[in-house]
């Protein structure tokens, strides 16, 4: 640790316009809390597609995997979100009571069958033990998709009743088929988002008819428990223009969050190489073209908040899927390769950095034994669950994160960060966007001085580096006391808690 004195010259009491040039200058001021809801994970049941719940459970220990548990527990999220497209079919209560009576049910988008072996406890139990708060998607009319109402197995789609006893079934303090099946203590769910992706495609509800179902369900669902928070649909049309300001004019008394998915972050480039094996030609630019996709989540965010700037300020934003849309399908190989780090980086601070408005975020899917898109890979049939680049980013800026946000006023080019503090203590989210060049920078804080920091970094010596079975813990951080001039490795991503002194600290 570098002594007191020598991070006492790293931020005097001087403005911020006399910060050096490569200083990297804060207001320690808060500008808005940051909702504990910033690092979701997203679980649905992917079929034979992905084995995704199915291949997280232990069926002889009938439970879930342990290093499946392990490894969630490791990575922390705060909200582990239930649903997809699934919802469209699912019926909650065939996942319900005792495991043996289950019914197997077909899996009409990802195919194949689901055993219903997870079903509302057993996600509930995952959910307390990883310390997440669980978030299920109700089957809203099945977003309006009529091909569910007649299938071969029989009707397939939810109303606002079925949603409403699910809310009661997990809620109410005396409900008896819960405490039948063996769970005496509500589930106190509070997070339910109403159905998912209504606007896409021509075959789900049109914007009219979700927002009166949205409205409906609502009612239904804040009858049976008024503390509920809802999450309603606000994305894309087939217009081509945001649900999001008639939803709130209409529906916003009802809800508590608007939700819009963030996929469809794909290659613009007619010649790009991020498709299939292309970028092992040219990973240089390779990272440059994953960097101008990143801003394309600046756009959307901004977009949407734009758009819902005058409706009430409570409602926020709920971006609960989003993930790099690239080819092959859900499984390009570059998302295992530190060559993503820059983009997952930037996408989480973009969501940090709109904090005011974004109060759940994610950036991946979560588990599954194929696509390269989860952010948790499932050796099968056995072996020991690890994190992916945007899992082992996510994991690093949650553990080290304050509670409110900061503002970045200057840094060096080349470095994007988010900042945020937690009383006397400061926290940088800095990821280093030059694919060949270090960075260095000093640290200035407005009036206040600095009194020590550690630095917890990643920061491979080959941005190729990547992530498998062989190699689980290549991309752990690295503790470091921080030094009064720091330097970023080339295309390192970073996490840094400053504790400002003792003065500065009740200020």
């Amino acid at each position: 640790m570098i002594a007191r004195r020598d991070f006492l010259a790293l931020a005097a009491a001087a403005p911020l316009s006399a910060a050096e040039p490569n200083a990297i200058a804060l207001d320690p001021a808060p500008q808005f809390d940051l909702s504990p809801h910033l690092y979701m994970q997203f679980m649905e049941p992917l079929g034979i597609t992905d084995s995704s719940v199915e291949a997280a459970w232990d069926y002889d220990a009938d439970d879930w995997r342990k290093d499946f548990v392990d490894i969630v527990r490791d990575l922390s999220p705060n909200v582990i979100r239930f649903g997809g497209l699934f919802s469209r079919f699912y019926h909650w209560r065939e996942g319900v009571g005792p495991a043996a009576n289950r019914p197997a049910m077909r899996n009409y988008v990802w195919g194949g069958k689901e055993t219903n072996r997870v079903g509302t406890r057993e996600f509930v139990d995952l959910c307390r033990r990883a310390g997440a708060e669980p978030l299920y998607c109700v089957n809203f009319l099945s977003d309006g998709e009529q091909r569910y109402r007649n299938t071969p197995e029989g009707n397939r789609t939810g109303d606002a009743r079925e949603a409403a006893d699910w809310v009661s079934y997990a809620n109410d303090p005396d409900h008896p088929d819960r405490k039948r099946h063996g769970s005496p203590a509500p589930f106190r769910i509070q997070l339910w988002q109403l159905g998912n992706e209504t606007s896409y495609g021509a075959a789900t509800f049109n914007k009219d008819d979700a927002i009166a179902h949205t409205i409906e369900f609502a009612k239904a669902m804040k009858q049976r428990d008024p503390s509920i928070r809802l999450i309603g649909w606000g994305d894309r049309g087939r217009d081509g223009k945001l649900w999001a300001p008639d939803l709130l004019a209409r529906a916003g008394e009802h809800l508590d969050y608007v939700a819009i998915h963030m996929m469809g972050q794909s290659p613009k480039r007619p010649d790009t190489i991020l498709k299939g094996m292309r970028y092992q030609r040219d990973p240089e630019r390779a990272w440059q073209e994953l960097l101008e996709l990143s801003a394309n989540i600046e756009t959307r965010v901004t977009e949407l908040e734009q758009s819902i700037a005058s409706f009430d300020k409570r409602i926020g934003i709920a971006i609960t899927e989003g993930h790099l849309s690239l080819t092959p399908h859900n499984a390009n190989p570059i998302l295992s390769e530190w060559l993503s780090a820059a983009y997952h980086a930037r996408t989480f601070n973009i969501y940090q950095r709109h904090g005011a408005r974004v109060k759940i975020s994610t950036a991946a899917d979560f588990q599954g034994n194929r696509w390269t898109v989860n952010a948790v890979t499932l050796p099968t049939p056995r072996g020991t669950s690890y994190l992916m680049p945007v899992a082992s980013i996510a994991r690093l800026f949650r553990r080290h994160s304050g509670t409110q946000h900061i503002a970045v006023k200057s840094a060096p080019p080349g470095l994007d960060i988010a900042a945020s503090r937690t009383a006397g203590k400061l926290f940088l989210h800095v990821a280093n966007l030059e694919y060949r060049k270090a960075v260095e920078a000093t640290f200035a804080v407005a009036g206040q001085p600095v009194q020590s920091g550690r630095v917890f970094e990643i920061a491979p010596e080959d941005l190729r580096q990547y992530v498998n079975q062989d190699q689980p813990n290549v991309f752990a951080p690295r503790e470091s006391p921080l030094t009064p001039t720091w330097r970023f490795p080339a295309g390192s991503v970073t996490a840094i808690e400053l504790d400002l002194s003792p003065q500065g600290a009740r200020e």
